[in-house]
């Protein structure tokens, strides 16, 4: 039986309860940071912050969270190890590289029949995270990451995909992607997963909920991929009226198993600060789900049952695989 690990051990499949499978706790850009400070950032508050919210957030009944920041995105897994080890809420760690188009220089010119000629330093480095721990901290990742956006499959972005791929076949850890949904881009993501040997249903196409073509999510299920409706709040991006009509019509379709729901929200980001959220995006945090979209699902008639379904046992079998869920 697979085990999945967590920031505070691993656990079967049983524990996992209710989770959100796409969030974040610190979107950083260390690089920026360092040449630029951000004014709003206070480590201290930060890890406080995260803690009272993740442990809101587990009053409301939510046991599991995934933390989709990878490398690219400002990953510090000894930063939020202090905030697991503090909360009650657990939190799964992730590994690939955030980029949509290229990579940084050392990936271009490092790897096999490049400059630098050796082995591909994209699977060293999420197999290791997968199997050995992250930052030296111990803490495995449990899932990959992968980005495309509105320029597709770059060559660079292949290579990511190409990585994630070795690395889901050697460690059997699901995908989680960023996808395009303007531009259909989660079918051109299947079809490189599935022909590196990805199997579908490890894989969530994410940021499918931006869509408003049902077509297009009704392709995506049919080929037994999860439907990341991941973005509630972000109304930026789409706003919730459209994402609960069109979750309401493909459970009108009976597809509910291979739905997931979650914000994509973060405790704090370079990219989008709080000052910049509390303005413009006030609704767009962990909470959201229980606190608006939840209820409104159930006065529209969606049961307990398709809740659970979408919120629980959806998740447990991504996290864990075919025959290792548990109950």
């Amino acid at each position: 039986m697979r085990t999945l690990p967590t920031y505070t051990g691993d656990i079967g499949g049983e524990a996992i309860g209710e989770t959100l499978l796409h969030e974040h706790l610190f979107v950083r850009q260390p690089e920026v940071d360092r040449a630029l400070p951000d004014v709003e950032w206070d480590e201290d508050r930060a890890v406080h912050e995260a803690v009272a919210h993740l442990d809101a957030l587990h009053d409301r009944g939510v046991r599991t969270v995934v933390d989709l920041t990878v490398p690219g995105l400002g990953r510090d897994a000894v930063l939020v190890a202090r905030v697991a080890e503090r909360t009650r809420m657990r939190l799964i760690a992730a590994t690939g590289w955030y980029t949509h188009d290229v990579l940084p220089a050392y990936f271009r010119l490092n790897g096999p029949g490049r400059l630098v000629d050796g082995p591909e330093p994209l699977i060293e480095l999420f197999i290791g995270d997968l199997t050995r721990g992250i930052h030296g901290t111990g803490v495995r990742a449990g899932v990959l990451k992968v980005v495309s956006d509105v320029d597709g499959i770059t060559d660079d972005v292949a290579r990511v995909f190409a990585a994630a791929a070795v690395a889901h076949q050697e460690t059997g850890a699901p995908v989680f992607t960023h996808s395009h949904s303007p531009s259909r881009g989660g079918l051109e993501q299947l079809d490189v997963l599935e022909r590196a040997g990805v199997e579908p249903h490890r894989i969530v196409i994410g940021h499918a909920g931006d869509s408003g073509d049902l077509d297009y999510l009704e392709e995506l299920a049919a080929r037994g991929a999860f439907l990341g409706f991941d973005r509630f709040g972000m109304e930026h991006a789409a706003p919730d009226a459209q994402r609960v009509a069109v979750l309401l019509a493909l459970l009108e379709q009976g597809l509910a198993e291979r739905i997931v729901l979650s914000h994509d929200a973060a405790i704090h980001s370079r990219m989008t600060p709080p000052s910049w959220r509390r303005a413009h995006a006030p609704r767009w945090t962990m909470h959201h789900l229980h606190d608006r979209i939840l209820p409104l699902l159930r006065e529209k008639g969606v049961g307990d049952d398709e809740i659970r379904t979408m919120m629980r046992d959806n998740p447990r079998h991504v996290l864990m695989g075919p025959g290792n869920e548990g109950r």
